[in-house]
């Protein structure tokens, strides 16, 4: 708060601090990708993944028409919902009701931010959030995550009064895209009414099997989790730095290539394809290790809350630095983490925030911005890709070590910024 103070004049600080205000930042910003995206839509177009999306929506999910092209269950079958819900108003509009849709969802996520008993810790957090959309919203109102992460953050909100309600929506958003498992487990474990949160994701889990059953797609409903085994190393994934580096100095005959039957830019040089085979092995191993401090933690008393956020926060960014995708927009998973745990505890979570935001400022600099130069090997944008793991790890470094601090506690809790 204190630059804050420093930069702006006591009336603009004094404005700022009012939730009223949040929601005029809302308006610029989502007004200003609206605008920018009006130049796709406006000419029938999209942009990024909803072009994807689009023909998904137009053929009609039908299983027998998929041959030789990119199947919509490499998504949990739930997504198929906003999918479908964007054709409404017909192609040329897909981009404009997809954008729409978003901005909804995060209208609801800003407005439990910013009420009730969050009234006035909610309002910086929110900030927060609006600045870090300006560089992530390219990929936030074109992707799936943009559905996801509005969803999660108010799921995280009302962890941990109502955790059996953040278990429902977990849930849900887990059947949309797989990352807010990564939210779930760390609740789960923490909550005080764990059986029930793990019996309402159970819930969940049986109506959706159930619809999917009826619809008559049950037979590829967990192909989001088989069709991953295929991938190899994607050019952004944390651990392919080594072969993104390989290729810029073009050793070894590594280079970076398309994989178009996922469309996908993927590493190929000495030992990226055991890598590759090995990250899903490696990514288990990280959760099971990340739980295992979580319990530990848990059982020597830390505080509840602080103890589902700091845990998400880890499990999250495992997620990420242990993935052999490491797609631009993963990164937004993150967010509605940071939001919550700045609500809960500025202080104490400053720096992961500040730390997410240069990983958000460099992965808009990689997409949209230079992405091609980027899959040419361009040895300043392999710098700047660098730059945005090594933070990511940090940020996992710090999420691992404050967990495993509050494992060390008793159940007294450590003022904030300790």
């Amino acid at each position: 708060m204190t630059v804050r103070s420093k930069v702006l004049p006591a009336k603009a600080v004094d404005w700022s601090a009012r939730p009223s205000s949040v929601w005029w930042g809302f308006a610029v910003v989502h007004l200003y990708f609206l605008g920018w995206m009006a130049s796709f839509f406006l000419n029938g177009e999209t942009f990024s993944d909803t072009e994807q999306y689009r023909q998904w929506a137009t053929a009609g999910y039908n299983p027998a028409d998929l041959t030789g092209k990119i199947s919509p269950w490499v998504y949990p079958v739930l997504a198929q919902i906003p999918i479908f819900v964007a054709n409404i108003a017909g192609p040329s509009l897909y981009l404009l009701v997809w954008f729409l849709i978003i901005a909804a969802l995060n209208a609801v996520g800003l407005l439990y931010l910013t009420r009730g008993p969050r009234r006035v810790t909610g309002v910086a957090p929110a900030w927060w959030w609006l600045f870090f959309t300006v560089f992530m919203g390219y990929l936030s109102f074109a992707r799936v995550e943009g559905i996801t992460a509005p969803i999660v953050l108010i799921a995280l909100l009302y962890a941990a009064e109502r955790p059996v309600v953040a278990g429902v929506l977990l849930s849900v958003a887990t059947w949309i895209k797989v990352w807010p498992a990564a939210v779930l487990v760390p609740i789960a474990i923490a909550s005080h009414k764990r059986v029930q949160v793990v019996l309402a994701g159970a819930a969940v889990t049986a109506v959706v099997g159930l619809g999917t059953w009826l619809t008559g797609g049950l037979p590829h409903i967990m192909d989001f989790l088989l069709n991953q085994g295929e991938r190899g190393m994607q050019l952004e994934a944390t651990f392919s730095t080594p072969w993104v580096w390989l290729s810029v100095f073009h050793i070894a005959g590594s280079k970076m290539a398309d994989n178009t039957a996922i469309n996908s830019t993927e590493v190929y040089g000495p030992g990226a394809s055991t890598a590759a085979f090995l990250m899903q092995p490696l990514l288990v191993l990280a959760a099971v290790i990340a739980a295992i401090l979580l319990v530990r933690a848990m059982r020597r008393g830390a505080e509840r809350e602080e103890l589902f956020l700091e845990g998400s926060l880890m499990m999250v960014t495992a997620f990420i630095v242990f993935n052999k995708v490491g797609s631009p927009q993963f990164i937004i998973w993150l967010a509605p983490v940071i939001i919550a745990g700045l609500t809960h505890d500025w202080e104490r979570w400053k720096v992961p925030a500040a730390l997410l935001m240069g990983i958000a400022m460099t992965t808009f600099v990689i997409y949209p911005l230079f992405y091609t130069p980027l899959i040419h090997a361009h040895p300043v944008m392999a710098a700047i890709l660098t730059t945005r793991n090594v933070l990511l790890v940090v940020l996992l470094w710090w999420s691992v070590k404050r967990t495993a601090e509050l494992g060390r506690r008793t159940s007294s809790r450590v003022p904030a910024g300790a």
